[in-house]
């Protein structure tokens, strides 16, 4: 049996938003994870940060999906940043070097207010 799979948007505001996710990110799912995160940069929100703390398991695909989806906030002139990412996630971030280019916070809150300050003196 699989965990049920949820995108919620807890918040958007002005370039900001946060794209919770829970249950299994995986080659199911992260279609439907890129074409909500695309639709808000769209939106005029690209500076993005993904909840991960609900995320029961994640493959190559979800991981894949993150970078791409830092990749259009990017060139959105925004970015992407992790927060309250599970143990197993975060190891799995850490081995594939992920870690490196997506920077991670542990809550949602913090890295709101990291991304909050960074959009004020940038």
């Amino acid at each position: 049996m699989t965990d049920a799979f949820r995108i919620d948007i807890p918040h958007a505001d002005g370039t900001l938003a946060v794209i919770a996710l829970s249950g299994e990110f995986d080659v199911a799912t992260a279609p439907a994870v890129r074409a909500r995160a695309l639709d808000l940069i769209a939106a005029g929100h690209p500076d993005l940060v993904a909840d991960l703390a609900g995320v029961t398991f994640c493959d190559s695909s979800g991981l894949g999906t993150l970078i791409g989806i830092w990749r259009c906030a990017k060139d959105a002139n925004g970015s992407l940043t992790l927060a309250a990412i599970p143990e197993r996630l975060d190891r799995l971030l850490s081995v594939t070097g992920m870690d490196t280019v997506l920077p991670a916070y542990p809550s949602t809150q913090t890295a709101l207010l990291a991304r909050q300050d960074n959009r004020h003196t940038a």
